[in-house]
C-alpha cells in the first residue's frame, strides 16, 4: 500500500473521529484509572436514563484495519536488516530499563520479523486485557450478553435481584450517552413493577443474589491502594455503575456493591408504587424460579471494545469471570485464570501467558512479548476475535492513545492514526502491544514490554511502534 493511500485512509479516519467527538465520545481516563476526573459530590441534576439516548458511535475501522483480514498479507515484508537496526537502536534507550521484551510478527504467516528477548515473561500491566478479551470472545462468542434479573423468592411476596456480572449496569444517577449502550436498573425496576402489578402484588420483600462469582474479591498482586484510589471495585456479580458511588467519578468505590445496587433498586420499585418491606439480605435464587424482569448488556464484542479502548478494569475482571462460568470452573480469580488458559490453549496461544487477574493490575502476571504479538495476530484470520483489534485504541485519536500524551514526539507523531495498540502502565511498568500496516501495506503485530522502567518509557514505546508502522 503506497504512502499516499495510507494518508487517504487517515483523512477518512480523522473525519470519523470528528463525528465521534461531536456526538460526545471523549477520553476520561489514563491507562490505570478508568476516569481522570477527581472525586466530588454526587450529581444533583436529574439525568435521563441511558436507554433514552441512542448509542454513541465509535470508530471501529481505521487504516490499520482496512479490509482486514482479506488483505492481511498484501505487500512485501519490511527489510529485516533496516527494521532490526532501527528497533535495536530504540531499544537501547535507558528509559526502558534493564528488562525489555520486543517482538514483531507478520500477521499472515506468523513469521517473526524482529525479536529481542521474546520469551521472557514480563509484567504486562493492562495489556493483560488483550488476553482476557481474546478468551472472552473465544469462549462466550461475540454476540453473547450478560443478564441482570429479578425472580420470585422462596416465599409468597418475596423477590430476588440476581446479578449476572454486568458492570455496565447503570444506576439511577448515571448520565446517558455511554458506549456501548448500558442497561439500566430503572428499566429493570419498571419491568418488574409491571409484572408484579399484573399479579395484583403491590408489596414485596427484596433480597439480592451475587453468588455467581466466588472467592476473594481482590486479586493476588493487587496493591492495597487500588480500591481506595478508584482503580477498581472489589469484584462482585451484582453492581451498578461499576461500584462507583457517584457515576463519572472514579472514587469513592462503594464498600458493598451488591447491597448498594439492591437499595437503589428498592427505591426505584417504590417509585413505581411497589412497597418494599423488611431488611434486604443476600439470598440465593432458586433454580428455575419464575422471572419477573430482565435487562441485558451490550454484546460481548462491544464490551470487549470498551474494555480495551478505555482500559476498563472492572469490565475486564467480569469478562474473565464469565469465561470461568462458561468453562464450568469456579468464577473466582483462580478459576478465571485457569479458564482463560484453557481457552487460549484450544487456540494454540497459551504458551508464555500466566495471569492472576483479568485487568492486569496484578503484579504477579507474566506474559512474553511473543505471546502477546501472536495472540493479536489471530485477529487476521479468526473473525470471532475481530473485536480484539477493533477495540484497541488508535494512535493519537482514541482511548488510552488519545489522551494528548501519546504519539506526540517528533519520532512518532507522523504515524498518528496508523497504529492500533493496547497500553499498559503500572509503577515501573510500560507496555504496548498491537498492530500496524507497514508503508507497503503489510499487516504486522507487535509487543514492546518493559517492567524495570526507571520513570516513564511511553515515548520510547510510541517510537518503537512508529518505526514498525513506517517500515
Amino acid at each position: 500500500m503506497a504512502r499516499h493511500e495510507r494518508w487517504v485512509m487517515l483523512t477518512t479516519l480523522v473525519l470519523l473521529q470528528v463525528v465521534t467527538i461531536v456526538t460526545g465520545v471523549h477520553v476520561l481516563r489514563d491507562d490505570l484509572n478508568l476516569s481522570t476526573l477527581t472525586s466530588g459530590p454526587a450529581p444533583t441534576t436529574p439525568t435521563a436514563s441511558p436507554e433514552e439516548t441512542p448509542p454513541v458511535p465509535v470508530v471501529t475501522a481505521g487504516p490499520v484495519l482496512a479490509q482486514l483480514p482479506a488483505r492481511a498479507g498484501d505487500g512485501p515484508l519490511p527489510t529485516k536488516g533496516t527494521l532490526t537496526r532501527q528497533l535495536t537502536d530504540a531499544l537501547g534507550d535507558k528509559a526502558l530499563g534493564d528488562r525489555v521484551g520486543a517482538v514483531v510478527i507478520d500477521a499472515a504467516t506468523g513469521e517473526r520479523v524482529f525479536a529481542a528477548d521474546p520469551e521472557t515473561g514480563i509484567v504486562p500491566a493492562s495489556t493483560t486485557k488483550v488476553v482476557t478479551c481474546a478468551a472472552a470472545l473465544a469462549a462466550l462468542g461475540p454476540d453473547a450478553r450478560l443478564s441482570t434479573r429479578v425472580v420470585d423468592g422462596a416465599s409468597a411476596g418475596s423477590i430476588v435481584l440476581v446479578g449476572g456480572g454486568d458492570t455496565t449496569l447503570a444506576g439511577p444517577s448515571a448520565k446517558p450517552g455511554a458506549y456501548p449502550r448500558q442497561p439500566t436498573l430503572a428499566t429493570l425496576a419498571a419491568r418488574t413493577a409491571k409484572a408484579l402489578k399484573a399479579r395484583g402484588t403491590t408489596k414485596v420483600t427484596l433480597s439480592y443474589d451475587a453468588s455467581l462469582y466466588t472467592g476473594p474479591t481482590r486479586a493476588p498482586g493487587w496493591k492495597p491502594n487500588y480500591v481506595p484510589d478508584g482503580e477498581v471495585t472489589p469484584v462482585h456479580a451484582l453492581t451498578i455503575d461499576a461500584g462507583r458511588q457517584y457515576p463519572g467519578h472514579s472514587r469513592p468505590r462503594v464498600s458493598d456493591p451488591p447491597r448498594f445496587a439492591a437499595v437503589a433498586f428498592a427505591a426505584l420499585l417504590r417509585g413505581h408504587g411497589i412497597g418494599v418491606a423488611g431488611t434486604m439480605r443476600p439470598a440465593r435464587a432458586a433454580p428455575g424460579a419464575a422471572e419477573l424482569g430482565r435487562v441485558e448488556s451490550a454484546p460481548v464484542y462491544a464490551l470487549v471494545e470498551r474494555a480495551l479502548t478505555y482500559s476498563d478494569n472492572d469490565l475486564a475482571e467480569s469478562l474473565a469471570r464469565q469465561v470461568a462460568v462458561k468453562e464450568g470452573k469456579p468464577a473466582s480469580f483462580a478459576g478465571a485464570s485457569d479458564a482463560v488458559h484453557t481457552v487460549l490453549q484450544r487456540r494454540g496461544v497459551a504458551k508464555g501467558i500466566e495471569v492472576h487477574d483479568g485487568s492486569g493490575l496484578s503484579t504477579r502476571n507474566r506474559i512474553s512479548a511473543d505471546a502477546l504479538a501472536r495472540l493479536i495476530a489471530l485477529t487476521a484470520g479468526q473473525p470471532d476475535l475481530r473485536a480484539l483489534a477493533s477495540g484497541m485504541p488508535i494512535a493519537g485519536f482514541s482511548g488510552t492513545l488519545g489522551n494528548g500524551r501519546r504519539f506526540t514526539g517528533g519520532d512518532s507523531k507522523g504515524q498518528v492514526g496508523l497504529v492500533r495498540a493496547k497500553t499498559g502502565t503500572l509503577n515501573n511498568v510500560n507496555t504496548l502491544a498491537g498492530l500496524a500496516t507497514t508503508k507497503d501495506g503489510r499487516l504486522v503485530t507487535f509487543a514492546f514490554m518493559a517492567d524495570q522502567v526507571p520513570s516513564n518509557a511511553e515515548p520510547v514505546l510510541d517510537r518503537l511502534a512508529a518505526i514498525v508502522a513506517r517500515s
